[in-house]
């Protein structure tokens, strides 16, 4: 029994590890974005169904010996796969569907072995039960969960702030031959049950008077597995295209998601800590006030209540939903079908807000959805006991008036509305008159604007003002002649407006929607004399292959400004990211950083890059009248001689940016976001996560 237990703690731990590890080193091939992220669980998803399916007919059409050999020769053909770093023949080149890449990538790099780990619990626990009947099996299923959640937070406190990516991908590589040896070793020993062969799904002791579930019982089974993965997917996406694509914002609402797991699972008998008259209460609250926060402050609720408020709602909505399955789960003699219907749940939701939402919704209406159907399914649930169907009924209708009151928000003045792979992209009108303006919003950021006729119709603003940090090294760059301008951001084209005959501005564009509508929706790209280039996919992997193949821009001024939402593409200003930068700018260029953010302080990020690679780094805060567009807006200008800095318009406005030790040095290895957080709460909360 130790052993088996050893090997399903072992294999949970690698199973939720490998996550972050491989998501972290694909992120910043893909843009940087959420939906990274979210397509890695989709298919981490889909394979622990693959897994437990297979789990299930290995163990009802095989004999014991025969599952024994099929097992250890699959966990022998998976340790070609070792070690799981992600080839470069996956990088992307350009357009096409990045989320088929991404799947393609993660199957040939950890497919088999993360398979093999999702059929551990399943497949063990059936032997389990075979070889002690005497023993509850389900206590194991909170073990793993157990197992998971150690590897999950284990990523964001003890491993990725002390190991590079390349050492955390050999280091859980060799662990993961260590659990091929304890799951051939439990695998050799489930062949017998007390040293007699057992046969083919053997029934455990008593099983005989088990009755079989129902057709309403696996019905009932996805419903609830599935309600709890779109929690998941959708709280997740939720708080990372508004923040930053980060593990620390992927672990935490995973974790809390596992726990709930546990906390349906495990205690006496396998009966769990879920009662319905004590969790119902809350988690309805928790709902109401979800709903609430998606049109609150504008769509743009502050991190210190959104982060703990969606948190806790991923908790309590999962806890009911893995509370109820607990409830109403089978025997241990049907417990692989059982497994296999909950994790065909799981996977079906994951699909749901990973691949289907995206295509078919114009908008994030998955988690507002979501709400509204878990107090639905709370009024079902409570049916029957009086003090909880009023509750239920008036959670049913808040969540339904609050959605409905966020999708009212999202369409007001809204020309069009389209979401795709990378975000939810708005076209609103606002204003009359000289006054009309046309907004392009990233999620609820804006993007851009311009107004739609006047004598104002062509000037730069918002960001990108004369006034602002790249207005001002744009003009000192052209006032010496052609300048050759290179922008990662496409944004409506503002940037175009500063072209002039002979000058050259080369947009790199992640997103293609964004190409088409700032082409279609405005007209700064039309009206622009500069000759006008564009480049489609990542900018960094754009950069390296112009680099690489000898087509170096040698920019005047490179602007960086590629944010998602409010969400940081941290891979973008990383020490490997300016230096490449570096390299693509003329010796007297200036790159410049668009560092705006409501919710982190980058400035001792890009003064530690600078004071590490030895350039000048200078700020420029500006805070202009908004009558004609302009935004305040705050620029960090970096460039190889700080003379450069000596030139006007440049020298009255540029303030020095000391380097701050206490701050971590971002690289492609390390960044720490909550190093940089504005908001007082979460700094504080920083402070103890990390204490000594």
């Amino acid at each position: 029994m130790p052993l088996f237990a050893f090997t399903i703690l072992l294999s949970a731990f690698l199973l939720f590890l490998v996550q972050p590890i491989v998501a972290k080193q694909i992120l910043p091939w893909f843009g940087g974005t959420s939906a990274v992220w979210t397509t890695c669980l989709v298919f981490f998803q889909v394979l622990l169904l693959a897994g437990y399916t297979y789990s299930h007919l290995l163990a009802r059409r095989l004999a014991p010996r025969r599952q024994s050999q099929v097992h250890i020769a699959l966990l022998a053909a998976s340790l070609a796969f070792l070690p799981i770093i992600p080839r470069d023949f996956f990088k992307p080149a350009g357009e096409g569907d990045a989320a088929l890449r991404i799947i393609a990538l993660l199957a040939a790099t950890v497919g088999l072995p993360y398979f093999l780990l999702s059929t551990t619990g399943p497949l063990l626990q059936k032997w389990v039960a075979h070889r002690f009947p005497e023993k509850t099996v389900y206590r194991l299923f909170a073990l793993s969960n157990f197992g998971s959640l150690i590897g999950l937070l284990a990523f964001p406190f003890a491993i990725e702030p002390f190991a590079s990516s390349a050492v955390q991908s050999y280091a859980w590589s060799a662990a993961y031959a260590l659990f091929v040896l304890a799951c051939a070793a439990t695998a050799w020993q489930a062949r017998t049950r007390g040293g007699e062969p057992v046969a083919v799904d053997a029934p455990a002791a008593g099983a005989a008077a088990d009755p079989p579930p129902r057709f309403a019982d696996y019905a009932l089974w996805v419903v609830l597995a599935a309600l709890g993965s779109i929690m998941l997917l959708a709280a997740t996406s939720h708080m990372t295209q508004n923040i930053a694509s980060v593990p620390f914002l992927w672990v935490l609402p995973l974790t809390l998601y596992l726990a709930s797991f546990v906390v349906a699972f495990e205690g006496r008998g396998g009966r769990g800590w879920y009662d319905r008259r004590w969790w119902m209460f809350p988690t309805l609250a928790v709902l109401v006030a979800m709903a609430w926060g998606l049109s609150a402050s504008r769509g743009v609720l502050d991190i210190s209540v959104a982060i703990p408020l969606y948190s806790l709602g991923v908790f309590l909505a999962c806890v009911l939903c893995h509370g109820e399955l607990a409830l109403r789960k089978p025997a241990p003699k049907y417990l692989t079908q059982f497994y296999l219907t909950v994790s065909a749940g799981g996977a079906l939701g994951g699909l749901f807000v990973g691949l289907v939402a995206p295509r078919n919704f114009p908008a994030y209406f998955e988690l507002p959805l979501t709400l509204a159907l878990l107090a639905a399914l709370a009024i079902w649930l409570a049916w029957g006991v009086k003090a909880l169907i009023g509750p239920a009924l008036i959670a049913s209708i808040a969540t339904s008036y609050y959605g409905l009151t966020y999708r009212q928000f999202l369409q007001d003045d809204v020309l069009l509305m389209k979401r795709n792979f990378y975000g939810m992209l708005r076209v609103r009108a606002q204003g009359t008159g000289d006054l009309e303006v046309r907004r392009l919003l990233h999620g609820v950021i804006l993007h851009g604007e311009q107004f739609v006729r006047g004598p104002h119709h062509l000037e730069p603003g918002t960001y990108y003002a004369r006034t602002s940090g790249v207005g001002l090294a744009i003009e000192s760059k052209q006032a010496r002649g052609p300048a050759r301008l290179g922008v990662v951001g496409l944004g409506v084209g503002t940037l175009s407006a500063y072209g002039r005959a002979g000058d050259l501005v080369r947009f790199y564009e992640l997103d293609p929607d964004v190409l088409e509508l700032a082409r279609t929706r405005f007209d700064y790209l039309s009206a622009s004399k500069a000759k006008l280039e564009f480049a489609l996919g990542d900018a960094r992997l754009s950069m390296e292959r112009e680099l690489k193949d000898n087509r170096a821009q040698r920019y005047d001024v490179l602007a960086i400004d590629a944010f998602s939402s409010d969400s940081i593409p941290v891979h973008l200003i990383t020490k490997e990211a300016i230096e490449l930068y570096a390299r693509a700018i003329a010796p007297d260029g200036i790159i410049a950083v668009h560092i705006s953010n409501r919710f982190l302080d980058l400035k001792p990020v890009l003064a530690n890059i600078g004071a590490a690679t030895g350039l000048a780094v200078r700020l420029v805060s500006d805070a202009p009248s908004e009558e004609f567009g302009a935004s305040g807006t705050d620029w960090v200008l970096i460039a190889r001689d700080e003379r450069v800095f000596d030139a006007p318009p440049l020298a009255d406005r540029v303030e020095e940016l000391d380097p701050r030790p206490e701050f971590s040095l971002w690289t492609d290895q390390f960044n720490n976001l909550l190093d940089v957080l504005k908001s007082k709460p979460l700094a504080e909360l920083k402070s103890v996560l990390l204490a000594d």
